[in-house]
């Protein structure tokens, strides 16, 4: 289904136009009945001579009204620029035109309507001349006119025959697998509850499903769904759409707000963008200047940073980041404009809907990341995407890639088995899995050697560094860090030993000072197996160390003893429960011959190791 969306000068008969064609009166509001001028939205439908059936978006046309407007045309397919032909071009024909022109509107039918109420028809040629002129340089160069009068139905029917055929070479809005659909309506009927209304777009809606409202983050479910006043049980994007949802007042819900499925779209109050100047704007975007910022339904007030130009004149275009006083949803594709108080400066399409960083000025790196997101062929966007805000899962590339699920699923394994990817876990399969560029993964890489090189160099008696303290070090999430650890392992950049994180090149070496000191101090536990000196000769760095290596076991804060002794009582004690069923601490110091300051230790010790089990005050075997 497509959205048609009319845009022109107040009273130049938009909303009489469309009464005509569809017999419903898009006039809602007792304002609009007794003024007869529209201020809001209006919304009708009809069946064209295919019998394909078109949802029509009639806006406002009087200048204090243009953020209503804007409301209404961020996502029709087919623009109707009504000029009249008793008044010939006026300044709301030319600003409506230069805001279709920066949303890229580029299916576009100018209407000449009130021919009625012109005696001459070659005034009406004259009026079709001068718009002709106006169109010069926009997305609505060329496009086919018609007049009609919809008070006589003079050249109704031409004029549906030609949106049909418009529409026949009209792609449809594809399925990008994450529905958005922007409120601009939202009101309570009663025996029903909520209901909001809006334009489908970027994915399909069905009945008992759970969505979002992303600003707010609230939850709510589809309890039915209606197009055209018609019941249905889903929807496909491109569709007029009134949705009645449950679990959620309407107090809870503004214009603006976008509703979408649960857990990938995120508010942002910073943006990339390339935005392209008016042709009148009434005066120069200069650096950090205010504007007004509208995106679909929404708006915010926002300071605007030039990347590449001191200013933008009229007609010029550039790079800039768009900070934004209230944070909104923005997906990467998104076309936008920005007005001052009173008229359109000009608009753009978003690149990055939330950059990472604040962007240095006049830096041509930044540029060319920009110009790549913007430009560059799908695999070199994916890439660029990964490179910037890698680790990425699936959801994130795909939607900061603005590509379907599948396609950007099918593109990064592609990338992968070339190399300029590096996935880590299954893609397909695990929810978990992420993704690095090829440069992200080797930043990673450097980042963790330094980590380790620097442990390494103040502990270098220890095997390695404690593989969460390496993780909290390189700022990764428990389940990447687990991911990347394993696949540098099998790549051989790091080795594990148990807990501890080395470089695969890392060695103990004592000095030869050192080993005489470890060689006395082994001597001294050989002495006295089971009741070891506890004053400590070494200082704690060497004594971790022959722990590390296996040579000695520390069961107390004192009581160290060789590897050979504790593997030796262990095997008694464990010797003895089997023919004695338990032990309590007097037998165990009795069978080594030693006292309480070793044995306590030593059976605390073996509880830990899960071998014995404490028993009151005995010990038995586990």
């Amino acid at each position: 289904m497509y959205v048609i969306g009319t845009a022109g000068h107040v009273d130049h008969g938009k909303s009489t136009l469309v009464k005509a064609l569809t017999s419903i009166d898009p006039d809602r509001l007792p304002e609009e009945k007794e003024r007869e001028m529209t201020v809001d939205l209006g919304f009708a439908w009809m069946t064209l001579p295919s019998g394909r059936e078109v949802s029509i978006v009639d806006v406002p046309g009087h200048e204090r009204f243009i953020k209503n407007m804007l409301a209404g045309v961020g996502g029709i397919d087919l623009a109707l620029l009504i000029v009249a032909a008793d008044e010939s071009v006026m300044p709301q024909t030319r600003e409506h035109l230069a805001i279709l022109d920066i949303l890229q509107v580029t299916r576009g039918l100018v209407v000449v309507t009130k021919t009625d109420l012109v005696d001459d028809e070659e005034l009406v040629e004259l009026v079709k001349a001068e718009v002709e002129d106006t169109l010069q340089g926009t997305s609505f160069e060329g496009c086919p006119m018609v007049g009609v009068s919809a008070q006589t139905g003079d050249g109704l029917d031409e004029l549906r025959g030609m949106i049909d055929s418009i529409l026949d070479e009209t792609e449809m809005r594809r399925d990008l697998g994450r529905p958005r659909l922007p409120i601009d309506r939202c009101f309570t009927i009663s025996g029903f509850g909520t209901v909001v209304t809006g334009t489908l777009i970027d994915g399909s809606l069905a009945v008992g499903q759970q969505i979002e409202l992303a600003g707010s983050q609230q939850r709510a479910r589809i309890r039915g769904l209606q197009s055209h006043k018609t019941k249905v049980s889903s929807a496909e994007p491109g569709v007029r759409l009134a949705v009645n949802l449950s679990g959620i007042s309407r107090d809870d819900i503004e214009r603006g707000e976008i509703l979408t499925s649960p857990g990938w779209l995120r508010p942002a109050r910073r943006l990339d963008a390339r935005i392209r100047m008016v042709n009148d704007a009434p005066h120069p975007l200069k650096h950090n200047e205010g504007v007004t910022f509208h995106l679909f339904t929404s708006e915010s007030h926002a300071r605007v940073r030039l990347l590449d130009a001191e200013q933008l004149d009229a007609g010029s275009e550039g790079w800039v980041q768009l900070l934004l006083s209230e944070a909104l949803p923005v997906v990467k594709g998104d076309y936008f404009v920005v007005r001052s108080a009173d008229s359109t400066l000009g608009g753009g399409q978003v690149v990055d809907p939330n950059p990472r960083r604040r962007h240095r000025r006049f830096d041509v790196d930044v540029s060319e990341q920009l110009m790549l997101l913007d430009e560059g062929a799908d695999e070199d966007v994916i890439v660029s995407v990964a490179e910037q805000w890698g680790p990425c899962n699936l959801t994130d590339l795909s939607r900061r890639a603005n590509l379907p699920r599948e396609e950007a699923l099918e593109r990064a394994v592609a990338l992968a088995e070339e190399g300029d990817l590096i996935t880590l876990g299954d893609l397909s399969t695990d929810g978990d899995a992420v993704v690095y560029s090829a440069l992200g993964w080797g930043a990673l890489k450097g980042r963790l050697a330094g980590v380790l090189r620097s442990y390494h160099d103040q502990y270098p008696l220890r095997r390695g560094a404690p593989a969460q303290e390496v993780r909290s070090r390189v700022g990764l999430s428990q389940p990447v860090y687990l991911r990347a650890l394993a696949r540098m392992g099998d790549e051989g950049f790091v080795a594990e030993d148990g807990q501890a994180v080395r470089l695969p090149g890392h060695e103990v070496e004592f000095t030869p000072k050192m080993e005489q000191q470890v060689a006395r101090y082994l001597q001294s536990l050989d002495r006295e197996p089971y009741s070891p000196p506890t004053d400590q000769p070494l200082e704690g760095e060497l004594l971790s160390a022959l722990v590390d290596q296996g040579k000695v076991v520390r069961v107390g804060d004192s009581v160290v003893f060789a590897a050979t002794a504790y593997q030796e009582m262990t095997v008694r004690v464990v010797e003895y429960l089997r023919e004695n069923g338990s032990i309590t601490v007097a037998e165990a110091r009795t069978l080594f011959d030693t006292s309480r300051k070793y044995i306590l230790p030593l059976l605390e010790r073996m509880d830990q190791e899960q071998i014995t089990r404490r028993n009151g005050d005995e010990r038995v075997l586990r």
